[in-house]
């Protein structure tokens, strides 16, 4: 029951820290096109910050946190998408965290849809 407490406790913490950072309403650089940003994620690397993420690629448009019942087993995931005349084009993030507000890279993803 505890542990349950606990990861429920630290979703809401993380939600409201990207509530409070304006996450979920702002999304991609807007003067980002997909090409540009499909050349940026080659600068992407594993355990880089989500502050540095942000710093390269913008705030992204979706987040989603999950959680296996571990609380330093969750991931956050970050989805940006860009319009494209054959399509759009969405880049998911992967996090994983060691400590409740320290969130690293763990594998990001290209998906067209």
């Amino acid at each position: 029951m505890k542990t349950h407490r606990r990861a429920l406790l630290a979703f809401s913490f993380v939600t409201a820290a990207i509530c409070a950072g304006g996450v979920l309403a702002a999304g991609p650089d807007p003067t980002l096109s997909l090409s540009q940003a499909e050349h940026m994620s080659g600068d992407l690397r594993q355990g880089m910050t989500s502050a540095e993420v942000e710093k390269l690629l913008g705030r992204p448009r979706r987040t989603a946190l999950k959680n296996d019942g571990a609380p330093s087993k969750g991931t956050l995931q970050w989805t940006y998408t860009w319009a494209n005349p054959s399509g759009p084009g969405s880049l998911r993030v992967e996090f994983t965290s060691k400590s409740p507000d320290e969130w690293t890279v763990n594998s990001w993803e290209w998906a067209s849809y």
